[in-house]
């Protein structure tokens, strides 16, 4: 598994933003000259823990940045046990960051945990000018990837329990989310694609495209040969603008 897009460096952002008082209440923008697309609004994962940040979407958020594409890249708490926080922590960022570029549109995107979130978010708190939502390898059902046991117990951890009395908090058995959404998966993930498969079977109108020959990583990395198989899904959310 190719990890290297923890660690590359990439640019600096344009801008950061608050959005709330806390020291994780931050958010870096990245802004292209000329925008030729809506506003991205990306989660970053690391399983809900605060061993990962932000910091590693710096290469996506530039790559995409050059393609024309706005992108800001949201902080939260990351406190195991606490998943109330995190999650509240994510709704005023989502209700709070568009209006400060003057975004009347949005994609919505995350990736692993982030990508369990923008799930979550589309479906309980949608930005204002949502268009829809790309979730990359994401924990899409929280039971089965607890019964999996994957990321050591990351689910369990994340709660402060297992995953049965948090259906308020498990994309698969929440209402499905108004705008499209989009789920694209390496075939050769350590988190399996039944994972999105399993969400996919509970709320078919979503669209699942799985990625030959990828991991984890690689739908979040420009250098990447699954890159394509993602600019082209974000591009599709676009194209829903009005």
């Amino acid at each position: 598994m190719d990890r290297s897009v923890l660690t590359r460096s990439a640019p600096e952002p344009d801008r950061t933003l608050r959005y709330g008082d806390a020291p994780e209440h931050v958010a870096d923008a990245w802004l292209p000259g000329a925008a030729r697309h809506p506003l991205l609004v990306f989660i970053h994962g690391g399983y809900w823990t605060p061993e990962y940040d932000r910091t590693h979407t710096r290469p996506l958020a530039t790559a995409l940045r050059e393609d024309g594409w706005p992108v800001v890249s949201i902080e939260y708490r990351r406190v195991p046990g606490k998943p109330d926080d995190l999650v509240a922590d994510v709704r005023a960022a989502l209700a709070e960051l568009p209006g400060q570029l003057g975004a009347r549109e949005v994609v919505l995107a995350g990736h692993s945990a982030g990508g369990h979130l923008a799930l979550w978010a589309s479906s309980v708190c949608p930005p204002p000018g949502l268009l829809g939502t790309l979730a990359l390898a994401p924990v899409a059902d929280l039971m089965l990837a607890h019964r999996l046991g994957l990321g050591d117990g990351a689910v369990a951890a994340f709660l402060g329990g297992p995953p049965d009395e948090r259906a308020d908090l498990d994309p698969v058995r929440m209402a499905a989310p108004e705008r499209p959404v989009v789920l694209v998966h390496g075939a050769e993930d350590g988190l399996p694609v039944a994972v999105s498969e399993s969400y996919v079977d509970t709320h078919p109108v979503a669209k699942l495209v799985v990625v030959p020959d990828a991991a984890h990583f690689e739908v979040i990395d420009p250098l990447s040969a699954a890159w394509p198989a993602v600019t082209t899904e974000l591009a599709g959310l676009a194209a829903l603008s009005s």
